[in-house]
């Protein structure tokens, strides 16, 4: 049987994880940004054609100033907040997982995601670590986190949505895409009726799985 599963941290005076463990032996996992949101989408992909896959969903900061949080997700603000958050997304969660459910996949099973403020996260998670995450699902991604002059080789496949009604955000995906195609990397951009925060998020995310995971 699935189930949720959530830990709190030591980070940044208690951050919670919240895991999504699937019913069989996970054969691929994706780790998120905006856990309190994202980790409830687990259960979505029981119904989407992918293999077992657990979600584990890093909670934001639970300051409410909105600077705190995009200072942890864009490596453009606050080099030192970003670093630290870096760390324990990169390092100090994935140890865990590995010791806690013994899920330690190569980077061709492994995605990183985010929505928003966390989709610059994902993007920048898959730029500067692609051994790590193969894959990068980002929804809306906001614009502080830009795509840099020269990026590395290799870079991870890239899946990129945003709505009609937010172009703003769509701008910013529209830029990624680019850029990352220029750079020869696989890509995906999706464009659905919608503004920021609508439903196709989640709709969104078993598609991106599916995407990922069932080649």
């Amino acid at each position: 049987m699935s189930e949720l599963v959530t830990e709190t941290f030591e980070y940044d005076g208690g951050r919670q994880v919240a895991v999504y463990v699937p019913a069989a032996q996970a054969e691929a996992v994706v780790f998120a940004g905006d856990g309190q949101l994202i980790s409830q989408w687990g259960e979505d992909l029981e119904q989407a054609d992918v293999p077992p896959t657990m979600l584990v969903g890093v909670y934001r900061t639970d300051d409410p100033d909105e600077m705190a949080r995009i200072e942890e997700y864009s490596p453009s603000f606050n080099a030192e907040r970003f670093a630290a958050h870096e760390k324990f997304f990169v390092e100090d969660v994935r140890d865990w997982v590995r010791s806690r459910f013994g899920v330690a996949l190569p980077a061709e099973r492994t995605a990183v995601c985010g929505v928003s403020a966390s989709a610059e996260l994902a993007l920048a998670m898959g730029v500067r670590h692609p051994d790590i995450y193969g894959s990068v699902f980002a929804a809306s991604p906001g614009g502080g986190y830009r795509p840099p002059e020269v990026l590395p080789s290799p870079l991870p496949r890239t899946y990129l949505v945003a709505g009609t009604e937010e172009p703003w955000f769509l701008e910013n995906a529209t830029r990624w895409a680019d850029a990352l195609t220029n750079a020869n990397a696989e890509v995906v951009l999706i464009e659905r009726p919608g503004n920021h925060g609508d439903p196709f998020w989640q709709t969104e995310f078993a598609l991106m799985a599916t995407w990922a995971f069932t080649r």
